[in-house]
């Protein structure tokens, strides 16, 4: 019967859960990203060995989404405002910047047999983004500049 299942990968909601408790803890999310996947909007110039380093804690982002593909944020790179779009496989692990200890590390191949349906598939980041701006508009809130 469980091979029926079409079951989502659970990333999105450990990363969501996680980020919380870090958070109400008093420690510094950051993440850890795989910078060779695709679709990916990142300052580039900061990547290392094909990953990036993220901060993600609260005080460093702004209008930061965790949704089921992508995590959406903004966030200054040498006084810079960027906004940055990282899909959910090319997130390796999420761990606090204070005792890397505490980490939660995600297994690469939990992608590697997903197929979204045509509703959830990953979209390109300004897609995405358009995306969101018109579920916005059709729930009846408006949509601030």
């Amino acid at each position: 019967m469980t091979e029926d299942l079409k079951l989502t990968p659970t990333r999105p909601y450990m990363i969501r859960a996680f980020y919380d408790w870090l958070e109400d803890n008093a420690l510094t999310p950051y993440l850890l990203v795989d910078a060779t996947q695709e679709n990916l909007v990142i300052p580039t110039e900061h990547v290392q060995n094909g990953q990036i380093v993220l901060n993600i804690a609260s005080q460093a982002t702004g209008n930061m989404t965790i949704d089921n593909n992508y995590i959406n944020f903004n966030a200054r790179f040498g006084g810079v405002s960027r906004e940055l779009w990282i899909p959910m496989p090319a997130v390796m692990a999420l761990f606090a910047k204070e005792n890397q200890s505490i980490a939660m590390p995600f297994d690469p191949s939990e992608y590697d047999n997903f197929v979204p349906e045509a509703s959830e598939a990953p979209k390109s980041a300004p897609a995405a983004k358009a995306d969101t701006v018109e579920r916005a508009k059709k729930a009846g809130l408006k949509i601030l500049k």
